[in-house]
C-alpha cells in the first residue's frame, strides 16, 4: 500500500484492506469522513467545496485505481475501495443534512446498487475497464440511489 501515493488513494487510505466486505468498510468509512469533515470545518466544507474534492477525486481516482489495479494484476481489485468513497460523497452531498436514519438508508440502498449491480451498472463496468470503469460504476450506482430518494421523496 505504501509503495505509491495512488496505492494509498485507491485502497482508501487503508479501509480496503479489510478481510471481510471491503467495499462495505470502504464506503463507511468514506461515510464517515464525510460526516466529520462537514461537522469539523461547515464553514470550509460547502455544498461547492464538496462537488469540486468530488470531481477532483473522481478524476484522481481514475488514475489512481488504474495504476494500482495493474500493479496488483487485477483491474478492479476488491481491495480498491477510492471509487466507494467517491460515490458515498457523492450520495451524502444530495442526502445531507439529513437525520442519521435517512443517511443511514442512503448507505445500505447505495451498497446494494454497488453489489448486485443492476442494468446498466454491470453493463458499463464490463464496458469500461480500468480506473475509468472502476470509478464509473459507482457513480452510476450513486446516481440510482440519489434517484431512489428523490422518488421516495416524490411520493
Amino acid at each position: 500500500m505504501l509503495s505509491h501515493p495512488a496505492h494509498i488513494l485507491s485502497l482508501g487510505l487503508g479501509s480496503g484492506l479489510s478481510r471481510i466486505v471491503p467495499g462495505t468498510v470502504g464506503t463507511l468509512f468514506g461515510w464517515l469522513l464525510f460526516h466529520a469533515l462537514s461537522v469539523r470545518w461547515p464553514e470550509i466544507m460547502t455544498p461547492t467545496t464538496w462537488a469540486w474534492i468530488i470531481l477532483i477525486g473522481f478524476i484522481v481516482g481514475v488514475w489512481a485505481c488504474n495504476k494500482t489495479g495493474h500493479a496488483l494484476g487485477v483491474l478492479d481489485h476488491g481491495a480498491m475501495v477510492w471509487d466507494e468513497i467517491i460515490a458515498i460523497w457523492l450520495v451524502m452531498l444530495f442526502v445531507t443534512p439529513a437525520s442519521f436514519k435517512v443517511q443511514l438508508w442512503a448507505f445500505l440502498v447505495f451498497r446494494a446498487f454497488d453489489m448486485i449491480k443492476p442494468p446498466p451498472i454491470r453493463q458499463f463496468e464490463q464496458k469500461f475497464k480500468g480506473g475509468f470503469g472502476v470509478m464509473g460504476d459507482d457513480i452510476i450506482a450513486a446516481f440510482f440511489t440519489l434517484l431512489v430518494f428523490a422518488l421516495w421523496r416524490f411520493i
